[in-house]
């Protein structure tokens, strides 16, 4: 299992039984507009990071971005298996 994974499970569990401190179930509990709100904050700060060309934040800024967009999968009942065989069906005759 890689840590793409593993971060959605620990969001599968959280789901199902929610902890008062946890971010994660503070997010489910907001619902898709503040999970989408975040996306969009998320995704300028990876712009903003790249501009800057400094490597850490970069790393960091987009690994905030894919954890908020694993809470948008979860949210529609989507895993990463189903972006790992888009992904894969895209680039099939490569």
């Amino acid at each position: 299992m890689n840590i793409i994974e593993k971060v959605f499970n620990i969001i599968l569990k959280r789901r199902e039984n929610p902890k008062e401190n946890s971010y994660v179930s503070k997010m489910q509990g907001k619902g898709l507009d503040a999970i989408l709100k975040k996306i969009g904050e998320e995704a300028g700060e990876v712009v903003i990071a790249s501009k800057g060309g400094i490597k850490n934040e970069i790393i960091h800024e987009i690994a905030d971005l894919w954890f908020h967009t694993l809470l948008v999968l979860e949210f529609h009942g989507l895993t990463p298996e189903d972006i790992y065989s888009e992904l894969e069906r895209r680039h099939k005759g490569d």
